[in-house]
């Protein structure tokens, strides 16, 4: 029996046409440029619309208008949007590869696993940052291959897998407060690093986390149909000629290396992966091949509205935006799993 809600609001409507799909597309779209200039607009001082428009028409690079705008606003932007993206899609992968709607990457130890290597960098090879991304992936990738086998050996139930990623997720982020604990001098921003935030982020961070991030959506909408056979089932898509193990190893590892991506330049952002997928599937259904964009647009635009919030609710102080997100996730996870047995925990 499917794991999923069994209403949308496609169902609702009715509608199957290509055109409510694409309206759905173009609002997000719509909303996402609406955040943008709002983004580069807000912060420790408000810049209006048409002057961001005339400095970066000209490009002065003695304007402080101009500086602000193109080395903070628009590199924190655009952290904002591929972090929402990734996290998003990562969330998605995990929930139909593990057929357990409780998943995401903070929650089963993705987080834990990337954000550990991450600060193993950070403090003992601080020249070598530009390998964060790699080692974020590498360490995410661990982790929920870790989680995953504590799972199937303890039954692989739903609660069984969140509770292994809970465990996980205790004991690596113990090792990481060691490791900044005995190396305060570590290159990355303990504050900042294990809520998860944007201030700070250049655009020589975003680079190479960036192409991953790109590359890896690419590689996801072009399996989306294999994801869809995948999620009905081992036998069915056995039936089908598909490459279960190999395929949901690969599906794990392109969740792996989209949320330890993101995590190398945002930190520990949590619960975006948890909301957005269940957000997209009750607009546009379950068919990945059009759940995997709209969770990367509707992603963007949760992510950096949050970060709009933190930077404008207690202005001019600023908060993390992981802070923002744990007081919306944290309740929408109860939810979850309160719906999940008609308000029984336990499987």
């Amino acid at each position: 029996m499917s794991i999923w809600p069994k209403f949308s609001i496609r169902r609702i409507l009715n509608s199957n046409s290509r055109s409510y799909n694409g309206t759905v597309i173009a609002l997000l779209l719509i909303l996402l440029l609406i955040a943008v200039m709002i983004s580069i607009s807000v912060g420790s001082s408000t810049i209006p619309l048409q002057q961001i428009i005339s400095a970066m028409g000209k490009k002065d690079l003695t304007s402080k208008t101009y500086q602000i705008i193109r080395f903070v606003r628009i590199p924190r932007t655009l952290a904002a949007i591929l972090a929402g993206s990734s996290l998003s899609v990562s969330g998605a992968i995990l929930q139909s590869v593990l057929n357990n709607s409780l998943a995401s990457p903070n929650i089963i130890g993705v987080n834990s696993g990337a954000g550990f290597l991450t600060v193993l960098i950070g403090a003992f090879f601080p020249a070598s940052l530009f390998l964060t991304p790699l080692a974020a992936f590498i360490g995410g990738l661990l982790a929920v291959f870790l989680v995953f086998f504590i799972a199937q050996k303890s039954g692989a139930s739903r609660m069984s897998i969140v509770l292994s990623g809970v465990a996980v997720s205790s004991f690596i982020g113990a090792m990481t407060d060691t490791v900044l604990t005995l190396k305060p001098e570590t290159a990355i921003d303990r504050s900042i690093f294990l809520i998860g935030g944007f201030s700070g982020v250049t655009m020589d961070r975003l680079a190479l986390p960036a192409a991953f991030i790109i590359i890896s959506l690419i590689v996801v909408i072009g399996l989306s149909y294999d994801m869809n056979i995948l999620t009905l089932g081992d036998e069915t898509a056995k039936s089908l000629g598909l490459g279960v193990a190999r395929l949901r190893y690969l599906f794990l590892g392109l969740g792996a290396l989209l949320s330890g991506s993101a995590i190398s330049f945002a930190g520990l952002l949590g619960f975006v992966g948890l909301i957005v997928p269940h957000a997209s599937r009750f607009l546009v259904g379950y068919d990945n091949s059009l759940l995997i964009p709209v969770c990367a647009l509707l992603g963007s635009v949760f992510t950096l509205g949050c970060d709009i919030l933190a930077r404008i609710l207690f202005a001019p102080f600023e908060i993390p935006v992981g802070i923002i997100m744990s007081f919306l996730g944290g309740p929408f996870f109860i939810h979850l799993l309160l719906k999940g047995k008609k308000g029984k925990l336990y499987d």
